[in-house]
């Protein structure tokens, strides 16, 4: 029987120096991840292809379909250096930065990046060294600021710089972002995550590169981008609540409430949602978690997140598969608990008034009356899963795609048991007879039970989802199937009552959907 995951939530784990041969990214796929993230931000292109074959190697050996998000590194603001490579600060003295790129001292600070200079203004908040240094800009000149230092007491070389308050005139994508960005696309990858989005144009310049080849993963980690968050959404294919980021340039107490908008928008949106950053940070050196990062990893679960997030603990960490198991394991235990199922109902985004988001919720509410083995989604571009999983159902989505691209970026979607399946629909008999051979062989229905079924008419038509159909796997329906479809363990479920029944919109069907049907 093919493996399946007993959780709808997924696991996104970064591939890193601890984590990049094949025989660790096959322990690590047995641990859990659901997701394989390369970040541009360290390696090589040479280094991340060939672990991005790895990748490919194993899902070929495993027959199921493995996400690659590949994260492009952003710009990195950096102050110059200083003679003596660091200087001391005391708080209420104030302090030049200037463009000139000789080594700064006690008085003066060199920042090469003019264009940042003239996009302060005096008031402005600049935060140095991960937030760990607070100046604010009390003077402005020509090529330079002065800044009273509000906290901290130590800058050494090369530190980064955050400005939280001001759109600054840079691009999210640099020239080797550019680079890394065309050579992941050639690799096939099929989630593109972008840095240091200020505003919706930044996406716009990211679709235009892109042309399609893959989809967009949005890094919230701007206070600016936050405050465009429902168009943001609305412009990418997914979004990443990038907590490290977010938490230098916004108080840390802002952070939970943040999360759970991010979330509820994004559901709301039918977009996947990813948590991540210091989820199991501990883990990195330990071979067990705190227990504030296990109430962590629990709470994003709780919030109705798509997928939870490794970075440092998979890519670099000593203990990288146990991290996979232990996030594993608090999925399981969260989605057990009998409140997890209350809480997420309550969250439940408003009802859409197309016919897609009729069917959707029909399917819902059909498959949760009969006590169905699964809710069955055909689609092409993902939209009809992805509608399937906006539901958070309880009840397991199985979603046959018939593209591999398509196939692999819905792993990351919540409750999708994904299957590629390039074989052509094009009679409801052939969608009824294809969905009842893949939920027997994955293990999610058997003899006696039901399925409810999700389609677009005409078939293979991205965007048309109007169908929804219930089968009973009873013998009659059974004898159909090919030889070569055994039944599969499946957990026990009460008979459905229903027979065989369509609900469909824009044409005619014949509910008794013979061989002979047209699609």
């Amino acid at each position: 029987m093919v493996m399946r995951r007993e959780r709808a939530t997924k696991i996104v784990a970064t591939l890193g120096p601890a984590s990049s041969s094949p025989e660790m990214i096959k322990a690590l796929f047995e641990a859990g991840v659901d997701v394989f993230r390369l970040n541009f931000s360290h390696g090589t292109q040479e280094n991340h292809g060939r672990v991005l074959g790895a990748v490919r190697a194993l899902e070929k050996d495993v027959g199921r379909p493995i996400g690659i998000l590949a994260d492009l590194q952003g710009p990195k603001l950096r102050l110059g250096k200083f003679v003596d490579g660091f200087i001391n600060l005391t708080a209420g003295t104030t302090i030049r930065f200037d463009t000139d790129p000789t080594p700064g001292d006690e008085k003066r600070v060199p920042i090469p990046h003019p264009e940042i200079l003239e996009a302060l203004h005096e008031g402005s908040t600049v935060l140095l060294d991960d937030g760990k240094v607070r100046v604010r800009v009390v003077r402005k000149g020509a090529g330079f600021i002065d800044a009273e230092v509000i906290a901290g007491n130590r800058l050494s070389n090369n530190k980064g710089f955050n400005v939280p308050d001001v759109l600054l005139p840079v691009s999210a994508l640099t020239d080797k972002d550019r680079s890394d960005l065309f050579f992941a696309l050639d690799l096939g990858v099929e989630w593109i995550a972008l840095s240091f989005v200020q505003s919706p144009q930044d996406v716009i310049e990211a679709q235009e590169l892109i042309q399609g080849r893959a989809q967009i993963n949005l890094k919230l980690e701007k206070p600016l981008a936050v405050e465009h968050l429902t168009r943001l959404t609305e412009l990418s294919d997914s979004i990443m609540v990038a907590r490290g980021d977010l938490g230098v340039e916004l108080s840390l107490p802002e952070i939970p409430a943040l999360q759970k908008r991010v979330i509820r928008e994004s559901r709301r949106l039918g977009k996947p949602v990813i948590v991540a950053t210091q989820m199991l940070e501990s883990m990195i050196t330990s071979p067990v978690p705190t227990r504030a990062e296990v109430s962590d990893v629990a709470t994003a679960v709780y919030d109705g997140a798509d997928a939870v997030m490794l970075s440092a603990e998979s890519a670099a960490g000593q203990y990288p598969i146990e991290a996979v198991a232990m996030m594993d394991q608090i999925i399981k235990q969260v989605e057990r608990d009998p409140g997890y199922r209350a809480i997420i109902e309550s969250q439940r985004p408003d009802a859409g008034h197309s016919v897609a988001d009729a069917v959707t919720q029909a399917a819902y509410q059909a498959a949760t009356s009969v006590d169905a083995g699964a809710i069955v989604t055909y689609t092409l571009s993902g939209t009809t899963t992805l509608n399937a999983a906006r539901e958070r159902p309880h009840i397991p989505i199985v979603g046959i795609a018939s593209q591999l691209s398509t196939a692999r970026r819905l792993v990351m979607s919540y409750g999708v048991h994904v299957v590629h399946a390039p074989e052509e629909i094009h009679t409801f008999g052939e969608m009824a007879t294809k969905a009842m051979q893949i939920t027997l062989e994955h293990g999610f229905a058997k003899e006696g039970d039901c399925i409810a079924i999700t389609a677009g008419v005409p078939f293979a038509t991205p965007g048309t989802t109007n169908v929804l159909r219930l089968v009973t796997l009873d013998k009659t329906m059974l004898a159909r199937l090919p030889k070569a479809s055994q039944p599969a363990e499946a957990p026990r479920r009460a008979a459905a009552k229903a027979g065989d029944t369509s609900v469909a919109r824009s044409q005619p069907i014949d509910t008794a959907a013979d061989e002979n049907d047209a699609g």
